[in-house]
């Protein structure tokens, strides 16, 4: 007797990701809740399986889910064109984008973080790790888990913040977000939406915050996630002020890991 299944998705051909990295002709994926329960050919899967829809065909290619390494997911989605594309790195971020982010709201944040999902998922994406740039974090996890999407999120950190005024927070403030936002939004392999220890990184990050991010990375079985370098400003930045480029310094501090995800 054939077992229930929610879901059968078929397909010309099926790129697997078992040990051998299979294609196969002719295949398909069944589904029963949010488990994959087999992969293999649709002849021998509907043999096995009753499943209550049946989506794809011979048209399609059924590929795993792409992973976006790193995505902004509020503010420019909203936004697109706003900035300028011949802006130098510091014009671009503290006079275009991040007066942009501090005047968001809650809900325009949630719907931003929906849109980006939305067109994420539409083209293959099904998991991202967010920028670390979310200001009301809450609502924005509401926002994504109602999509249905899976990603790692976090609020947007660092305690040597330029101008404007909303964005100023302190060591202690910004640990206790990181602290926080681990244990509300803890990120385990079954969950969709996690939270990782991820601060805005380049040279708004004192040396204390980046070491309780490594800790409390380590201690939460998390990632850890940053921008660094994507002009001269932050290596100059390190140089003047520690004598040595970013990387250096961050090895000393013993931030890098495996674990580690740098952007640019």
């Amino acid at each position: 007797m054939a077992e229930n299944i929610d879901l059968l998705v078929k397909g010309w051909y099926v790129v697997t990701m078992n040990d051998t990295r299979d294609i196969i002709r002719d295949g398909a994926v069944a589904i029963r809740g949010n488990q994959i329960v087999a992969v293999g050919k649709a002849s021998e899967l509907e043999a096995t399986y009753q499943a209550a829809e049946t989506v794809g065909g011979d048209r399609f290619v059924v590929t795993p889910g792409l992973i976006n390494t790193h995505i902004h997911i509020t503010g420019e989605p909203l936004t697109r064109g706003y900035v300028p594309d011949d802006t130098p790195f510091e014009e671009n971020v503290f006079m275009w984008l991040c007066p942009l982010y501090s005047v968001y709201t809650a809900e325009e944040e949630r719907l931003s973080g929906q849109l980006a999902s939305v067109e994420m998922l539409k083209s293959g994406t099904t998991t991202f790790l967010e920028a670390g740039t979310i200001r009301f974090l809450d609502e924005v996890v509401d926002g994504l888990i109602e999509v249905g999407i899976r990603g790692r999120v976090g609020k947007w950190v660092w305690d040597l913040p330029p101008e404007p005024d909303v964005y100023k927070q302190d060591t202690d403030q910004s640990i206790a977000f990181l602290q926080r936002q681990l244990e509300e939004f803890p990120a385990r392999p079954d969950d969709r939406i996690g939270a990782w220890s991820i601060l805005v990184g380049h040279t708004t990050c004192s040396d204390p915050l980046w070491t309780a991010a490594r800790e409390l990375a380590t201690e939460h079985g998390v990632g850890m996630s940053f921008h660094m370098s994507p002009a001269k400003l932050d290596p100059e930045g390190f140089v003047a002020e520690f004598g040595h480029r970013p990387m250096v310094h961050l090895a000393e501090l013993g931030i890098l890991a495996p674990d580690v995800t740098m952007t640019h």
